[in-house]
């Protein structure tokens, strides 16, 4: 045993190494996830190398490849690596060291009936987890899961995030155009061209999300692209208050259809779809781990669109 204790080609942290370079095709990008230097991250790989004496990649100019003895250390190794994590998190659940609470954020753009799809089955598997919730913008989520003051965020990502942050899941969230419930429009109408709605909602007051926000700015700029420029009466960085204003007769608006859920058959707005429609990413987003622990992954893996 102490002979294989003193050879052994290597350990825990090398093979989570490995695994970033497999995953990402690059030392650089790897490294720059393992907040290490590419000279660092080479160095550790090819001892690996060197002490089981096969080579693990195919190195070019433009790209590293798994040879054969790479992949099957891929796959062998993402067993270990899971088993090893699980074991963590039993000494320190034993130990009683196990963290109790999940810190997730919520972006104030995401409407209120988006949560029981991120939370509920979640708190129905684990009941005893508390869930420690804000709702700030997705900036400030992603700046505090970039610090490590979150466990996840629920955000409307950017284009290009930080190389230390990671989506687990997407999902295509449509918009659909809404108006006071007093709205001149004949009853069974629920689909118009954008040119049909360009011309109801020539003379209306407009409420909009507050464009200093991922969403709004990308709102913002898609309506410029449909030669469509609109300065709204008010800017606001909730759908449910745009849409309980617009309820109110304060205007008209363009809002996730799925923020209208909470809100079922009854008449508070008139809402139609229109083509081409707006559309927006969102995203739960969580930092990159080499072990994702408990209970952030059970949450990630409850999550439902």
């Amino acid at each position: 045993m102490n002979q294989f204790l003193a050879t052994t080609p290597f350990d825990l942290y090398e093979l989570t190494l490995f695994q970033l370079v497999a995953e990402t095709g690059s030392f650089t990008r790897a490294a720059e996830r393992a907040g290490l230097t590419q000279s660092a991250i080479t160095r550790q790989i090819h001892g690996v190398e060197t002490r089981l004496g096969v080579s693990l990649f195919e190195r070019t100019t433009r790209r590293v490849c798994l040879t054969r003895a790479g992949q099957l250390l891929r796959e062998k190794s993402k067993t270990i690596l899971q088993q090893a994590g699980e074991l963590l998190e039993d000494v320190q659940r034993s130990a009683g060291r196990l963290s109790s609470s999940l810190r997730v954020g919520v972006a104030r753009s995401i409407g209120l009936a988006y949560l029981p799809g991120y939370f509920f089955a979640f708190q129905r598997r684990h009941p005893e987890v508390q869930l420690q919730v804000t709702l700030q913008s997705s900036r400030e989520l992603l700046a505090l899961l970039e610090t490590g003051n979150l466990d996840a965020g629920l955000v409307c990502p950017p284009r290009r995030m930080s190389p230390v942050l990671q989506v687990t899941h997407r999902f295509v969230d449509e918009f659909t155009a809404i108006a006071p419930p007093q709205f001149s429009l004949e009853p069974e109408t629920t689909t118009v061209t954008l040119k049909q709605l360009k011309r109801l909602f020539a003379a209306q007051r407009w409420l909009l999300l507050d464009r200093r926000g991922f969403t709004g700015r990308r709102l913002h700029d898609w309506l410029l692209a449909q030669r469509w420029p609109i300065e709204p009466a008010m800017e606001l960085d909730s759908f449910d208050v745009i849409v309980n204003l617009v309820s109110l007769g304060f205007g008209v608006s363009l809002v996730p259809h799925r923020v209208l859920a909470l809100y079922g058959n009854r008449r508070v707005v008139r809402r139609f779809g229109f083509r081409p429609r707006f559309s927006r990413d969102l995203a739960v987003v969580v930092r990159r781990n080499r072990v994702m622990p408990e209970p952030l992954r059970s949450f990630v893996q409850s999550v439902l669109f």
